[in-house]
């Protein structure tokens, strides 16, 4: 299908973003969903939103011609259209219309892997179905696929029966209730098992699935587009130096996600709360990311995810970059402990990040001073195998030995 992308960029609204990059990014949102071609794409000024109709007569009608010279079948608003005026704009315009919420939407629910993901995609558009005139919430049946608003069967625009949404959200959410015990038992099973958990966060297309598959050697779809991760996915990695990690990749962060999906996702970002370290990748090259690192920590503030936790930075796809900026940047990084430049498609900068995730998930050392005699051959040879000695010191009696070792260390030691 045909798609026109439109910015409102309403000048009334004080906490409007800058317009440009926000129609890309709506772009960029469309190219992610499948079988939709972007046919078209502009900025529309306007000094405020009409209650019944989003926009102006006169700037309708020019709509109207530009969606009939552009054949296009739908049309998508980057920001919220109230109930009333998608049906006064789909009426004039004679196309289906999705705001951005629907669109979101409509990505998650293509995206969505798991039974978790499944369920609460479907809780989320029933909770914005509910206000709309269409009856999608047929789709329920389906196990995987769009929502429908899209194209498809049942796209009758007719009042939704609140009675089978509100029966088909009881069912949801018990079979939820159902997925989220399965989860807690899979989390109290990995509590048991001594490994530090690691979770990649940061907003949509930042590279974190590419990171992920680079630091595990697994397929996770990383693709350069929008929503591409949408469950959460657990690996075991060894770090360099042994310590073993369970690393976790998380749904993309964007600006203005609907608060229904926040509050339909948090199961999925639970994952980030049970986390022993955060690691923050950030696209680097791209112009507004400043303005995308600030909504990520905002989003996790919102899950509750305090200021204090330990976390990492990275400033992944320096490989895009002209190669005096990404020295440059490089440079900056090194200055900043937790702040590391990378590329996770080329793996420059990979060693170092890897290094400070380990120091960063590390134990607490202390120092010790440990006698051996000649007979302690097998103990000394596993503390230089654990590689906490610093120092050696030859006595009549005994070897005297400084180490620098974790309390697990020191009794897996006495135990020798």
């Amino acid at each position: 299908m045909r798609a026109l992308v439109l910015h409102p960029d309403i000048t009334a609204d004080r906490h409007r973003r800058d317009a440009r990059p926000a129609l890309e990014e709506a772009v960029a949102l469309a190219a992610a969903l499948p079988d939709l071609e972007v046919a078209g794409a502009e900025i529309v000024r306007l000094p405020r939103a009409q209650p019944g109709l989003l926009f102006g007569t006169g700037k309708i009608a020019e709509l109207k011609e530009r969606i009939k010279a552009l054949e296009v079948g739908l049309v998508l608003v980057d920001g919220p259209v109230t109930p009333v005026q998608q049906r006064n704009l789909e009426k004039e315009w004679g196309v289906k219309l999705l705001d951005r919420t629907g669109l979101i939407l409509e990505i998650f629910a293509d995206r969505a892997a798991t039974r978790e993901g499944v369920l609460q995609v479907e809780l989320a558009a029933l909770s914005y179905q509910r206000t709309r005139l269409v009856r999608a919430w047929t789709h329920l049946e389906r196990q995987r696929g769009g929502l429908g608003f899209v194209g498809g069967p049942g796209e009758t625009q007719i009042e939704a029966d609140r009675r089978a949404i509100d029966e088909a959200v009881t069912r949801i959410r018990r079979q939820l209730d159902r997925v989220v015990k399965t989860r807690e038992l899979h989390r109290k099973a990995r509590a048991k098992v001594p490994y530090p958990i690691v979770a990649l966060v940061g907003y949509t297309n930042a590279g974190k699935s590419t990171l992920f598959n680079r630091l595990t050697g697994a397929e996770v779809l990383a693709k350069d587009m929008l929503f591409a991760t949408l469950d959460p996915t657990m690996r075991a990695v060894s770090l360099p130096d042994g310590t073993e990690i369970i690393l976790s990749d998380t749904v993309g962060f964007i600006s203005d996600l609907p608060t229904q999906l926040v509050a339909a996702f948090r199961a999925t970002l639970e994952e980030v709360l049970d986390a022993d370290l955060i690691v923050h990748v950030r696209d680097i090259s791209h112009p507004e990311t400043e303005e995308q690192a600030t909504e990520v920590a905002t989003i996790l503030r919102g899950l509750g995810v305090p200021e204090t936790a330990p976390m990492l930075e990275v400033w992944n796809k320096i490989d895009r970059l002209p190669p005096d900026t990404a020295a440059a940047l490089a440079a900056t990084a090194d200055r900043r402990d937790t702040v590391f430049a990378v590329s996770a498609l080329t793996g420059e900068g990979m060693p170092a990040l890897l290094s400070a995730i380990a120091a960063a998930l590390a134990p607490p050392r202390h120092r010790s001073e440990v006698a051996l005699t000649h007979e302690d051959g097998r103990r000394r040879a596993w503390l230089y195998a654990q590689g906490v000695v610093e120092g050696e010191a030859a006595g009549e009696d005994a070897t005297r030995l400084t180490v620098n070792w974790t309390d697990r260390q020191e009794q897996a030691f006495r135990r020798l």
